[in-house]
């Protein structure tokens, strides 16, 4: 049942930071109830194609996009902008221990949904705010997406091909990082509140911003600047403080080199037939390889070519240097690793049948992760929560449908 087990999540946010946080927690075995408006739902439910299909009449469902971050979860449909819908968040709230949402600053204030009424409601409840610019400072006010944080974080200006090169110019990651990296610090970060809350009874509220994620992602570029004082520049897939560290050609497809350090680049250079390379000078260690990458690179470059991708890699892998082929997505599934470590498996979705899903890295001994949930059609579980939770009847239930609360 995963170690969350009895924890119980409000579910107020969408797109993806949010949802990924939640279903991280649901993958744990939290208990999370993902609120939606009626009719339309998480935004993420039309950002297709690909679209799963009606397994009986091949009507158009739930795009990939969604059904990557909402696992686990029961759906509940609720018009937040009514007396009603506000006062079944309310009753939610009081038997929730988390609350998750990522409106824009002061959003949900008007609906009377925000951490200070919550907490008036339940005072130990942890309430974590996702924003784009966080709730204070000169931009608070602003909505902030992934691709523009990238871009006024810093990181696409450290992504793609190096200045003078063709193809130069500023490139965004291929997936939405910064959304997903806010989505994990939320998860240590209630998880340490959670922590908090067994020993003191007290619950928080978390701030937490895809600007401010996206400057403490930045790791070791950041402090390259910091420390030494240079800008750095986007390097393609070379490393700027470790050589050789780089994608390069072979006769039949690319290789990722990731020589660590000195010992091992003996044994790249020996199985590339340089094994004199080792002792030059100019490239004996990492900081030598560093400042002379532009004699090194070609030489390492004109061996690789000479041979086969699939022999490159069995002869560097047999001598211990880290290399891996750069995969498209239908070869990473397919990769022996990953089939061995069950990382894709299915799950019996209520309108598409069975649907592949993507697991949950994190392995736990003593109490492995469990998925039973598909992500729920829309409002899918509306019934089911408001009546076991809230008490609600069937006539209640109906009259709020009635309403269109529901």
């Amino acid at each position: 049942m995963g170690p969350l087990k009895g924890i119980k999540v409000l579910d107020l946010s969408r797109i993806l930071a949010g949802p990924w946080a939640t279903q991280v927690l649901a993958d744990f075995g939290a208990e999370v109830w993902k609120i939606e408006r009626p009719n339309t739902g998480d935004d993420t439910r039309t950002w297709g194609p690909p679209f799963v299909h009606n397994s009986q009449d091949e009507n158009t469902s739930d795009a990939a996009y969604y059904l990557a971050a909402n696992r686990g979860k029961h759906s509940i449909t609720v018009d937040i902008t009514t007396a009603a819908g506000q006062q079944l968040i309310h009753d939610l709230a009081r038997k929730a221990d988390i609350v998750v949402e990522n409106y824009k600053l002061d959003g949900l204030k008007k609906y009377g949904l925000d951490y200070q009424s919550m907490k008036a409601i339940n005072p130990s409840i942890i309430y974590c705010s996702i924003t784009g610019f966080g709730q204070t400072g000169p931009d608070a006010k602003r909505a902030g997406y992934d691709a523009m944080i990238q871009g006024m974080g810093g990181l696409m200006s450290l992504t793609g091909v190096q200045e003078g090169q063709p193809g130069a110019g500023p490139q965004k990651v291929g997936v939405a990082v910064v959304d997903l990296m806010t989505g994990m610090y939320a998860v240590s970060a209630i998880l340490a509140a959670l922590y908090h809350k067994t020993q003191t009874e007290e619950g928080q509220h978390i701030d937490l911003a895809l600007l401010d994620t996206q400057v403490a992602s930045l790791a070791n570029q950041g402090m390259n600047y910091l420390i030494g004082g240079q800008v750095p520049q986007a390097q393609g897939t070379a490393h700027p403080n470790i050589v050789p560290y780089q994608a390069f050609a072979a006769q039949d497809g690319h290789i990722m080199l990731a020589v660590g350090n000195d010992s091992q680049f003996g044994r790249c250079v020996a199985v590339l037939g340089l094994a004199d390379l080792a002792t030059d000078p100019r490239f004996s260690s990492n900081q030598l390889r560093v400042q002379n990458r532009q004699h090194l690179i070609p030489k390492l470059q004109q061996a690789l070519h000479k041979n086969t991708l699939d022999h490159w890699l069995a002869e560097l892998n047999q001598q211990g240097v880290p290399c891996g082929p750069i995969n498209t997505l239908d070869r990473v599934y397919q990769e022996p690793q990953i089939q061995h470590r069950e990382m894709i498996f299915e799950l019996e979705h209520r309108q598409a049948g069975k649907i592949k899903q993507v697991a949950n890295p994190v392995k736990f001994s003593a109490t492995p992760l469990e998925y039973s949930k598909a992500p729920p059609i829309l409002g899918e579980d509306t019934d089911a929560i408001l009546s076991s939770q809230l008490d609600l009847t069937k006539q209640q239930l109906a009259d709020l449908k009635q309403q269109q609360v529901i």
